[in-house]
C-alpha cells in the first residue's frame, strides 16, 4: 500500500507541476520581462525535459533501480523548482523547467515500474495502474488552479517554493520503499547519447515552430532527425537495447504507443491552450478558465480512478480505443464557438472528453507495463510516456500554427475540429490492434 500510495502522489506532483504555468503565463512573462518566443519556451520547455528523459531514466530504472531512480527524481524536481522560483530572467526559468522535465520523467516511469513490481498481474495491478492513471487528471486538474490561487495573494514564485518542498517530501517519502530492479544489462551508451539529444533537439524545433516555421526550425530539426535516425539503426544491432524496437510489430505494443502519442497530440495539446484562450476570447479571470478546464480534468480523475470495473469488461485496448473515440466526440462538441458565447458552450464537451481521458489513461498505464517482458516495465512506461509527452509537442506547434492562421473563434473551432479528428483516428487504430500479449511479454496471436 506504501508503494501505491507514494508513486501516485509523484504521478500527481508532476502533473501538477506540468500545468502550473498554463493560469499565470501573464504574470511569469511580465516577471521576467518574456516576449512571444519566451512566452513559447515557458510552457514548452518542460516537456523538452520530459520527452528526452523518459526512455533513458526507464532503462536506467530497470538496470540500478527503481526506488534509486524515483528518489533521484524527487530531488531533481526540487532542485529544478528552486531554480525557477529564483529566476531572474527567462533562460533561468526555461532551464529549471527542462531539469523539472528530466526529473519529472524519472519520477514517473520509476513509480510505474514500482507500482508493477508491487502488484501482480491481475486485478489488484488493474486497480494500481488505474488509480496511478487517475492520478494523471488529478494533477493536470489541480495545477492550474492552485496556481492562480497562489499567485494572487503570494505571487506567482510561491508556486515553485511549495513544488520544491513537495518534491523534497516525495525523495524522502520514496527513499523508505524497497528497492526493485529488472535484470542487469549492459548500459547502452550509444543509445543515451543518441535518443536524449536527438528528442531535446526535435522538441527545441518544435517549440520554435510555435512562434513560426521559418529557418531556424531547421537548424534545431536536421540535427534531430540524424540522431534519432542513428538510434534507430544502434538499437537495431545492439545486444542489449534501451528499447526492443522488435516490439512496435507486436499489435498490443503499438496500440500503446500510438494510443498516447495521440494523446499527446490531439487531447494535451488543445487543453494546453484553453485557459489562456477562455481568458483572451470570453474575459475570464485566470482562475475562472482554470476552472472551466478543470471540467474535464475532474471528470477524468474521477473517471480514472473506477475504470478498472470497465477493464475487466473491455479489455485495456478496446478501453483505450473507448476513451480516445469519447475524446474525439467531447473536442468535437466544442464546434460552433462565437464571439457571444459563455463558457457553458465548452461543458458538455470538456466533460466527455473528461470521460476519454479517464478511461484512456488508466488503459495505457497498464497496457504500457503489460506489453514489455516484466523485468522491462519501466522501460514499457517510458516509451509509452516518451510518445505522449513527444505528441504533446507536435500538437502544442500544431494548434498554435492553427490558431496564428485563423485568429479568435474561429481558429478555436479549425482546433477543436482537427484536434478531434485526430484523436478520432487513433481510437480507429488503437482499435483495430487486435493481438493479445501474454503476461510474461511479447505477443501472441489472439485477441486483446
Amino acid at each position: 500500500m506504501a508503494t501505491l500510495v507514494i508513486a501516485c502522489a509523484a504521478a500527481f506532483l508532476v502533473l501538477v507541476n506540468f500545468t502550473a504555468p498554463l493560469a499565470t503565463l501573464g504574470e511569469i512573462a511580465d516577471a521576467l520581462g518574456a516576449g512571444p518566443a519566451g512566452q513559447t519556451w515557458i510552457l514548452g520547455s518542460i516537456s523538452l525535459g520530459l520527452a528526452a528523459a523518459l526512455l533513458i531514466a526507464g532503462s536506467l530504472a530497470d538496470t540500478f533501480g527503481r526506488r534509486r531512480v524515483f528518489v533521484l527524481g524527487g530531488a531533481g524536481l526540487a532542485a529544478g523548482s528552486v531554480l525557477c522560483a529564483l529566476a531572474p530572467e527567462t533562460w533561468a526559468f526555461v532551464l529549471g523547467r527542462i531539469v523539472q522535465g528530466v526529473a519529472g520523467a524519472a519520477l514517473l516511469v520509476s513509480s510505474l515500474g514500482l507500482i508493477a513490481h508491487a502488484h501482480p498481474a491481475g486485478a489488484a495491478r488493474v486497480r494500481a495502474t488505474g488509480l496511478w492513471g487517475a492520478m494523471l487528471g488529478g494533477g493536470i486538474t489541480v495545477g492550474p488552479v492552485m496556481a492562480a490561487l497562489l499567485t494572487a495573494p503570494a505571487g506567482w514564485r510561491s508556486v515553485y517554493w511549495l513544488i520544491a518542498l513537495l518534491g523534497a517530501a516525495v525523495a524522502a517519502a520514496g527513499a523508505r520503499l524497497p528497492e526493485s530492479r529488472g535484470i542487469p544489462r549492459p548500459t547502452d551508451f550509444a543509445g543515451l547519447l543518441t535518443l536524449g539529444p536527438g528528442i531535446a533537439l526535435l522538441v527545441a524545433a518544435l517549440t520554435e515552430a510555435r512562434a513560426g516555421w521559418d529557418a531556424g526550425v531547421v537548424v534545431w530539426a536536421a540535427p534531430a532527425v540524424v540522431l534519432l535516425g542513428v538510434f534507430v539503426v544502434v538499437e537495431l544491432r545492439v545486444a542489449e537495447p534501451m528499447i526492443d524496437l522488435r516490439l512496435l510489430r507486436a499489435p498490443a505494443f503499438r496500440a500503446a504507443t500510438t494510443g498516447a502519442l495521440t494523446s499527446g497530440i490531439a487531447v494535451v495539446s488543445y487543453m494546453t491552450f484553453l485557459p489562456s484562450l477562455l481568458h483572451r476570447l470570453l474575459g475570464l479571470t485566470p482562475l475562472a478558465a482554470a476552472a472551466v478546464v478543470s471540467i474535464w480534468s475532474g471528470v477524468s480523475f474521477v473517471v480514472a480512478a473506477q475504470a478498472r470495473r470497465v477493464t475487466g469488461r473491455l479489455g485495456d485496448r478496446r478501453q483505450a480505443a473507448l476513451g480516445l473515440g469519447l475524446c474525439a466526440a467531447g473536442e468535437l462538441a466544442t464546434l460552433g464557438l462565437t464571439a457571444h458565447s459563455s463558457w457553458w458552450h465548452f461543458a458538455p464537451g470538456l466533460a466527455v472528453a473528461g470521460v476519454g481521458t479517464g478511461l484512456s489513461n488508466a488503459a495505457l498505464a497498464g497496457l504500457s507495463v503489460r506489453t514489455v517482458p516484466p523485468d522491462r516495465a519501466a522501460m514499457g512506461t517510458g516509451a509509452n510516456n516518451t510518445a505522449r509527452y513527444v505528441g504533446s509537442a507536435l500538437g502544442i506547434a500544431l494548434v498554435a500554427v492553427v490558431l496564428a492562421v485563423a485568429p479568435g473563434a474561429a481558429g478555436v473551432n479549425y482546433a477543436a475540429a482537427i484536434t478531434g479528428a485526430l484523436a478520432l483516428l487513433g481510437a480507429v487504430v488503437t482499435a483495430l490492434s487486435r493481438e493479445r500479449v501474454p503476461e510474461h511479454g511479447l505477443v501472441s496471436s489472439g485477441r486483446g
